[in-house]
This record gives C-alpha cells, structure tokens and sequence, in this order.
C-alpha cells in the first residue's frame, strides 16, 4: 500500500516499526535519495537533480530504473499448485502457460472487496510465483497457506529476492547490452544470468512504457543493479524513486491498492473486473461478485482531468451541483500532459458520462474537472 502522497514536500511520519531496507538501501544513500516509508519499507521517494518530474521524464522518453524490492514475494509449490491459485485468486489462471504472468486479485470471500492485487507467475502446474503489494504479502501468505490442501508449500520468501524494474522506450537497449533476454512478449518472463547471479527477466511493469522488472536474491542483488546503471548509462539511464512511479501508474489509470481498490472495494467498482475469471466455477468472492455484475455496481472509478490550474488530491470529494457524488482516490500533477489528473470513485446514479464536468473541492474551492477515460496517456507497453 502506498502511504505517500505525490507531493514530495509531504511525508508521513515513520512508524514506530523498524522499517524493513532494500538490499539497495546503500545505493539509494550514496545517490542522495530522499526516503519515505512504503508498506514497511524504507523506499527511495526522489533522488536530487530534478525530482520526481525529471525522473517520470526519463521513463516517458529514455529509461529509468526504479528499487521495488518491498514487493511481496511468496512461492506456491507442490502436485495441482496451480490448480489450487485457481481455485483461490480471481483471475483464471488456465488462460496462460508457462513462463507467463498474469494479474489477478485476491478478494474477500464474503464481500468480493479486494484484499490485495498480485502478478502470478506461472512456472509450471505445480509451481506458481506471486508478487503481492509489499504491506499485504503476510495477510496473503497466511490466507493461501490456510486454505492449502496437503502435499502443497506456500512459502514467504518477501526478503529473499530484490526487484528492480528497468522502464522506458531504451529498457530493452540496456538490458541487451548486458546479454540478457529482451524478445519476450508482455506478460512473460525467462530465467537468466549474469555474472554467476541467477534472476528472472519479467516483462511486467507499472509504467505503462516497454519495461522489465528483475527478480534477482538478495544477496546478489548489488552487483546486478551496478551492472545494469553501467550498461544504461550510455543511454542516460535515471534512478527513479516512488514518487515517479506513482505519477507514472496513474497517468496510466492502474489502481494502486490502497487507494483506488481495497477490502471496501471490489473489482468491478475499480473497473478491474477485466481480472476476474468470471465463468470459472471457484474463487475467493465469487458469489458476491457475481451478485455486483448482475446489479451493477453502486459506484465506479472514473478519470477526471482539470480543465483549470487544479491538482486534486485523494479524499477531495467530487461534486454535480450541490450533491456529493464521490472522492478522490488517487490525484496528481500529470507531468506528460501539464495539467491535474485523478481517479475517483463516483456514484454510478449519477448517471456521468465521458466529457461530462464535475466540481472537486480543493481546500474549500471548487474546481471544475472533466471525466474522461483512462489512460490519460497512450501506453506503450508493448
């Protein structure tokens, strides 16, 4: 879960928690990053020399390089490993193969409200990686390993791996650069090596630009990322914190757990009802959620675009008129398209279509946005 707003002049205090540190953490240190608390973890925010807004520019037009190591990491082996995610988390696990991803949720059996949103890579029928979001993997973990049939492991393994994930237009150039595979199609992934490190190249990313994530151990992770900044730097290679790939995510419209979905929030009211097996005859919430399509959902998220000056941010609350119709779940400044950008979860009886104008409440001003759909910006993930 993000904790973070997207303006760096804006921090959450630190819990009284010892925060958990990406083997990366000394990079970060010696590169001057400004640090905030993520899911646990003491993650990069920003580095200096220009911030979030260069660095969301670099990934847009060259490439950076993002630390996501507070991603969960959690294994599920064993005879029908497959078989039984499938029968647990949303998506239909059987649309894809081995060697591919493919995202999914994991709901609450009595409300269909999401738990938490994970990729789950498919290795084999009896062995299946999961990268929940970094402060839910426990709660993920536990709720697997409780439902698990006998002859099945499902194993926590959130410290054992770094993730570092490689994003923009030369992603590829950089990495091929190194020897390592790039021709794989989205939503794929292959085993590889460099220098006697074992890793997995993922084409996965939260960007929506061409990107790889790398999944290396922990404790050969360092060499790996000094590795890839060297081969990128002939292409201007930029480390990126959170606060960019924050601004990045949403110029996309990708859901951040947290914010725009949650326990109180299921699939279809955050317009991910796309990763949601619906004719498959078991999952976590199926009945609920079955329920919800037939009715339609009480309210949905939906993009909103500033016609003015204004940057709404999450809990603004939305306006038609004099009635309160919803809030802000995710808002920033877009800084692809120069303007105010959001996601709000909207009262479906509102009856808004695309291009409509609402009114946000910016600190007792009303600002007047436009609904649009997202993606704000042309992906190109691809």
């Amino acid at each position: 879960m993000l904790t973070i707003r997207t303006d760096p002049g804006k921090l959450p205090p630190m819990t009284d928690a010892v925060p958990l540190l990406s083997p990366f953490h000394d990079r970060h240190v010696a590169l001057g990053a400004k640090f905030a608390p993520f899911g646990g973890w003491e993650m990069p925010l920003e580095y200096p020399g220009g911030g979030v807004i260069r660095e969301h520019t670099a990934v847009r037009t060259g490439v950076g390089i993002f630390d996501v190591s507070h991603l969960g990491k959690a294994r599920v082996r064993g005879a029908g490993a497959a078989a039984f995610v499938n029968s647990c988390l949303a998506n239909d696990l059987d649309r894809i193969g081995a060697g591919q991803a493919q995202y999914t949720l994991c709901c609450e059996p009595a409300t269909g409200g999401v738990v938490d949103d994970i990729i789950a890579y498919r290795y084999a029928d009896d062995h299946v990686f999961l990268i929940p979001n970094a402060a839910n993997t426990a709660e993920v973990v536990r709720r697997l390993a409780a439902a698990a049939p006998a002859g099945l492991t499902v194993t926590d393994e959130h410290t054992g791996h770094a993730i570092f994930a490689v994003q923009g237009p030369s992603s590829a150039a950089v990495l091929a650069a190194l020897g390592l595979p790039t021709e794989h199609d989205y939503m794929s992934f292959e085993p590889a090596t460099l220098d006697g490190v074992d890793l997995v190249v993922c084409r996965t990313g939260y960007t929506g630009e061409h990107g790889y994530e790398l999944v290396v151990p922990a404790d050969g992770a360092g060499a790996v990322w000094d590795a890839v900044l060297a081969a990128g730097a002939p292409f201007d290679i930029l480390p990126c914190g959170l606060g960019a790939r924050d601004t990045l995510r949403t110029e996309m419209g990708y859901a951040l757990h947290g914010q725009d979905l949650g326990p109180d929030i299921t699939p279809l009211q955050g317009r991910v009802g796309w990763a949601v097996g619906w004719n498959k005859p078991e999952f976590w919430g199926r009945e609920p959620l079955l329920a919800e399509k037939a009715e339609g959902p009480r309210r949905t998220l939906r993009g909103l675009e500033a016609v003015g000056r204004a940057i709404p941010r999450p809990h603004m609350t939305v306006y038609v008129g004099d009635e309160a119709i919803g809030e802000i779940t995710s808002g920033t400044f877009s800084p692809t398209k120069k303007v105010g950008i959001a996601l709000a979860l909207l009262d479906t009886a509102a009856g808004l279509k695309d291009g409509d104008t609402v009114e946000v409440d910016i600190r007792g001003r009303r600002a007047e946005m436009k609904v649009v759909k997202p993606p704000f910006v042309t992906p190109s993930v691809r």
